[in-house]
């Protein structure tokens, strides 16, 4: 994979972090604590994600200068 492919991937988790997040803002003002939760777990693997696809493209942009 590319520093480019790497990015575009990042860019792709980005979009889901920002749909799951508005998804966390709907059930906390529902007042849905056990889903919010389910959802926050999700956040945090998706920042996860995005943090190593975002190290990926930083390597490989780095071993290509």
């Amino acid at each position: 994979m590319s520093a480019e492919e790497a990015l575009t991937r990042a860019e792709e988790l980005l979009e889901r972090l920002k749909a799951t997040r508005e998804e966390l803002e709907k059930l906390a003002s529902a007042g849905e604590p056990d889903a919010a939760i389910e959802v926050l777990t999700e956040l945090a693997e998706l920042a996860k994600e995005v943090e190593a696809e975002l190290q990926k493209a930083r390597a490989r942009a780095d071993a290509g200068t």
